[in-house]
């Protein structure tokens, strides 16, 4: 099983992205190496939408660029859902383009939660993650 590394603070952040960008779904990439983030990216939601993201493709090619310039790795790509579910939404499966973990930060009941899946074909897997 897959596990994705992230300390509180990066957490924090993509919940805080969230927020801000809410009743809209929010959007970013996790990088870093050996399954341990060492970046949390925010890139805009071009789809504005409360219950799709599209990543700004022009957002999303210079986050790319500094990740390989910095000599990391995409490890995850994470996205909001403001009014749950804290899983995978049959879009979400469908649009997966990467092998990386996809981590949903969902609100349910006013608390925000961070959970991790795996997605690969029409299949997806819970994968923790690990917080330090």
């Amino acid at each position: 099983m897959r596990t994705l590394i992230l300390t509180k603070e990066q957490l924090d952040k993509m919940i805080a992205h969230a927020k801000r960008h809410a009743p809209l779904e929010a959007c970013g990439l996790l990088a870093g190496r050996s399954a341990k983030v060492e970046e949390v990216i925010e890139v805009a939601n071009q789809a504005r939408s409360e219950v799709r993201f599209i990543m700004d493709p022009v957002e999303q090619l210079r986050a790319f660029e500094r990740i390989e310039n910095e000599g990391l790795e995409l490890l995850g790509i994470f996205h909001s859902h403001p009014k749950g579910p804290e899983t995978v939404s049959p879009t979400d499966i469908a649009e997966a383009a990467y092998a990386v973990t996809h981590v949903v930060i969902a609100c349910t009941g006013g608390d925000w939660t961070a959970r991790g899946y795996w997605i690969e074909g029409n299949a997806f897997q819970e994968t923790p993650l690990q917080i330090i």
